[in-house]
């Protein structure tokens, strides 16, 4: 959003005779309308990833943000582009802990075995998120199809970055297709993640981790 744009939270305009104090509300009104936006991601997250996007009217979106509608309509245009924005949101935060890892292990295998801590990490801060991914993603025909093929490809290109250092360093089996590989990791890292919220919340961090990677160590050869 601009930091030219007006404000949604009902602080009054400044006008051409507004006093100088005008200038310090003003400079409030960014920070103010970024925390209403970050309240509509927060509220519309959790309503979409428990009754799915069909489910959810901006009515309720807003009632749950403590806003007005036309508050909801101001920020996001609409409820499919509120969704677009959500999405883009959630994978922009996973990407950014999943590059964290960069260069931090020496052994391709442990930083995997890091990065996939971080996914773990992200399911376990954003599951509605992971929900709204799962419930979404492979729904077809899709509102929001093109904008799964980028996101997906972001997230995939992180992880075939992170296969192709084990391959430059281990043997592995090249009979076994590299997109496969890929995908298989990125559809276990939320069905794993999900399973363990959802229907086993005993199972730790590392179980989930070490389930995961026995994917890699399958490909590795000894």
């Amino acid at each position: 959003m601009s930091m030219h744009e007006p404000d949604v939270t009902g602080l009054p305009a400044a006008g051409p005779g507004a006093p100088e104090s005008g200038g310090a509300e003003k400079k409030l009104r960014p920070a103010r309308t970024n925390a209403t936006k970050q309240r509509l991601f927060d509220a519309s997250m959790e309503l979409i990833g428990e009754r799915g996007a069909a489910g959810v009217t901006v009515d309720e979106i807003a009632a749950a943000a403590g806003v007005s509608k036309g508050t909801v309509y101001y920020n996001f245009g609409s409820k499919s582009d509120l969704i677009a924005q959500l999405l883009r949101h959630g994978v922009d935060i996973m990407l950014g802990r999943l590059q964290t890892i960069e260069g931090l292990h020496a052994d391709p295998l442990e930083a995997m075995e890091a990065m996939l801590g971080q996914a773990m990490d992200f399911m376990d801060d954003y599951p509605s998120f992971a929900r709204l991914w799962i419930s979404e993603n492979w729904r077809t025909p899709s509102e929001w199809g093109k904008l799964f093929v980028e996101l997906r490809s972001e997230l995939l290109a992180v992880i075939g970055a992170a296969i192709e250092k084990v391959a430059a360093t281990y043997p592995v089996d090249t009979g076994i297709a590299r997109g496969s590989l890929e995908a298989a990791m990125f559809g276990a890292i939320f069905v794993v993640g999900l399973d363990r919220q959802t229907y086993n919340p005993e199972r730790t961090r590392e179980q989930s981790i070490a389930a995961i990677m026995t994917i890699m160590r399958g490909y590795v050869l000894r």
